[in-house]
């Protein structure tokens, strides 16, 4: 299948772009390359290369990605995890999802020890490593000041997310949301879809469990929560190790089960 050309962004400040883009991509790939090009927030583009421009000392020889960063993981997976927007200092540095930062060395290990990765690290885009049956993904694409993005933020992202999932969909059978802010953020387009969320809807917490159905053939899908592997969750134990590991192991489970 060919893809629609997806529309040249503009400069900054274009709002409506994710959403003239994201519907015309019909690959992962195309909407990964669309992703990439995105300047539809001021605040965020202003943010993220300049945090290239101020980079610590660690990184300070390093050329920053300073862009979105699009999801990682293969087109056919049947989990998706959905984080909160790339780290400063690590997604904007590296280019690729939980890479290059704490967080991303908590998640590919858990996920290497369930099997869902090929290797227990993350350090940069071109170190070889795969997610297997597993796709990560974030309602924000950039990198955001303080690691809060705005509301309207995030619902001028939403498209992207309401895209990625869509192409996902055939396959898909679990979603994981690291923390409370995807979880907030994916309901919508869960609904959008076509799934028929409980009343009232699904709460957040590590562990909750939602099996969602739909119409038009969806299959089920189970929805996850998951606390975020944050260096503050793992520093203060509200997210363990082994918490994460378990849970991720509940979802290739639940995955299998549904195949």
């Amino acid at each position: 299948m060919n893809d629609a050309p997806v529309p040249a962004p503009p400069g900054p400040g274009d709002a409506a772009y994710p959403g003239r883009a994201a519907p015309g991509c019909a690959t992962l790939t195309a909407l990964d390359t669309a992703v990439a090009g995105c300047r539809a927030c001021p605040r965020l583009v202003a943010w993220r290369e300049q945090a290239a421009r101020q980079a610590p000392p660690a990184h300070r020889a390093e050329r920053y990605w300073a862009r979105p960063v699009p999801g990682l993981g293969p087109p056919d997976a049947s989990i998706a995890l959905v984080g909160l927007a790339p780290s400063a200092h690590g997604g904007n540095r590296t280019g690729r999802m939980f890479t290059g930062d704490p967080s991303g060395d908590v998640l590919i290990r858990a996920l290497y020890e369930v099997g869902l990765a090929s290797g227990p690290t993350s350090r940069a885009a071109d170190d070889g490593l795969r997610l297997l049956d597993t796709r990560i993904t974030a309602p924000v694409h950039c990198a955001p000041p303080e690691n809060a993005p705005t509301t309207a933020e995030r619902d001028t992202c939403r498209p992207w997310l309401t895209a990625e999932l869509g192409l996902l969909a055939p396959r898909l059978r679990v979603i994981v949301c690291l923390g409370g802010f995807g979880w907030r953020a994916l309901l919508p387009v869960l609904r959008a879809a076509g799934r028929q969320l409980p009343r009232p809807q699904p709460v957040f917490g590590h562990g909750a469990h939602t099996l969602l159905t739909g119409g038009a053939g969806l299959p089920p899908l189970h929805l996850l929560g998951c606390y975020h592997p944050s260096r503050r969750n793992m520093a203060t134990g509200t997210l363990t190790a082994p918490m994460l590991t378990d849970l991720l192991r509940r979802a290739r489970e639940l995955a299998a089960d549904s195949g």
